[in-house]
């Protein structure tokens, strides 16, 4: 029996401005839509486990009371992780293993965040002897030390938000409505010299600017993971998960952390990087992943730009905290199946940087019905 997990289903909220189109829905009212949605697409009459990434949440097992809002039964149980802004893509890892090792044949898994609602300030990320720098600052930091110019920035922000406004229609099937969003609410036109004129948002005389960092977010997404044969026995599409790591790095510097987790992951899996069509780095800030592709020796810029977050990024469409490692999951969904990326790939790649230093990846393989 092929216990391999594999990714069958995939839905999402729009992502809304904090303060704005969701103002008036809590983290659970996010989630338990996009977990129905998911439930009902999949057709199976029993959900083995909900597991749900929350980085500030309102505490508590949102999991849980998300899977009960949505009516997946009582005997759904639920489990909701913290790995901070990587808390969607660890939920779908656990998610994962859980499949992998028999413990269970249909579990939903993501992450789920109300930036509006959330308590003010944040717990540490590190002791502050080891750094504990906020993630601006820190990205700065990452700019600074990586030699990554205001332009190069700039340009992979304009990028971002193009890509997301041309790619409107094609990612609509992602989306479930929620209080009738379902248009993302930040990517716009920008205009270089008015992006140029930004001031540094973090430091003086910094290159990181609102304009090429991300926008603070609401948002939920989810997917579904089932073992090989049952993806078989259905004949269902889907992300067969090919492995996916988790490493710490300096908490001075998080933002490097996806170059370690890539490189560990690909040697593991045997795949070589040119061999990976689609490619989704959860976009916090321009400067921290033109360091991670530079490191990778990635041009998001040039030659790779067609795989590399080729439909937008956080940049563009906002960082819900702890979904967003969940929403590049759902965005290699539809850049492998949904016709996101023609011909579609064969290998795609989601991978984040963690605050307090710690980089994450998946691996999945594209298999047709």
């Amino acid at each position: 029996m092929n216990l391999t997990p594999v990714v069958v289903a995939a839905r999402r909220t729009a992502i809304g401005t904090a303060g704005k189109a969701f103002r008036d829905f809590t983290v659970v009212d996010l989630l338990a839509p996009v977990l129905s949605a998911v439930a009902d697409e999949l057709h199976m009459s029993q959900v083995d486990d909900v597991v749900i990434g929350v980085a500030r949440g309102p505490g508590g097992n949102i999991a849980r009371v998300a899977a009960l809002q949505a009516q997946l039964g009582v005997d759904a149980p639920g489990m909701t992780v913290d790995r901070q802004c990587g808390s969607g893509l660890a939920a779908i890892q656990v998610a994962a293993a859980l499949v992998a090792s028999g413990a269970a044949t249909v579990v939903l898994a993501g992450g789920a965040e109300s930036c509006t609602n959330a308590s003010p300030g944040r717990a540490a990320f590190a002791p502050s002897d080891i750094g504990d720098p906020d993630m601006g600052p820190a990205a700065e930091m990452v700019a600074e030390n990586f030699a990554i110019s205001r332009e190069r920035q700039d340009a992979l922000a304009m990028r971002s938000h193009e890509n997301a406004l041309r790619a409107t229609q094609i990612v609509a099937p992602e989306i479930v409505a929620v209080g009738n969003q379902l248009i993302d609410q930040r990517p716009r036109k920008l205009v270089a010299n008015v992006l140029a004129r930004m001031p540094a948002a973090f430091t003086e005389n910094g290159t990181v600017t609102a304009g090429n960092s991300c926008g603070v977010s609401d948002g939920a997404a989810v997917v579904a993971i089932v073992p090989e044969w049952l993806r078989a026995e259905r004949g269902l599409s889907g992300l067969r998960i090919l492995g996916w790591t988790a490493v710490g790095v300096d908490p001075r510097t998080p933002g490097i952390g996806p170059v370690p987790a890539i490189e560990q992951l690909l040697d593991r899996c045997g795949i070589a990087l040119d061999q990976v069509g689609a490619i989704e780095i959860v976009e916090a800030f321009a400067a921290q992943v033109l360091a991670v592709t530079d490191a990778l020796g990635l041009d998001p810029l040039g030659r790779d730009a067609h795989r590399i977050a080729p439909l937008g990024g956080a940049i563009a469409l906002g960082h819900p905290w702890g979904a967003s490692g969940a929403m590049v999951v759902v965005r290699l969904f539809t850049e492998l199946l949904r016709g996101g990326i023609t011909p579609s790939p064969r290998y795609g790649l989601a991978a984040c940087a963690v605050g307090g230093g710690q980089g994450l990846a998946l691996l999945v393989e594209r298999v047709d019905a």
